[in-house]
């Protein structure tokens, strides 16, 4: 069983930066699939963005140009810098890992005040 672990949520007003760190508790150099996603209230849930087989980053539309993933494999930790944040991005956001199964962090809220 895989555990993830989220940090860097909060608080911060629109145009400002935060960035998100997901530890997996496992290696994830071999891993396929690994990134973030959102959910607003009333929303569904929604790629932000993630790193599929080590190398290739995918965006959604929305982020591109302002998000940027990344992730350090000695330390099992994928990151999302979020920069110049709008309202329209508060949400939740899940780390995600998939290596044959789905696994899900808790999710760590992010609000952006206009």
């Amino acid at each position: 069983q895989v555990q993830l672990a989220e940090s860097g949520g909060g608080l911060v007003q629109a145009g400002g930066s935060l960035r998100l760190s997901c530890t997996a508790s496992t290696n994830i150099f071999r891993i396929h699939v690994m990134g973030w996603y959102r959910q607003a209230p009333g929303n569904e849930r929604e790629l932000v963005a993630a790193i599929i087989s080590g190398s290739s980053a995918k965006y959604a539309d929305s982020v591109k140009d302002r998000f940027v993933i990344s992730r350090d494999s000695a330390k099992n930790t994928v990151y999302l810098q979020m920069n110049n944040l709008t309202a329209e991005d508060t949400a939740v956001y899940y780390c995600h890992l998939r290596d044959g199964r789905n696994y899900w962090g808790q999710g760590t809220q992010v609000t952006v005040s206009s």
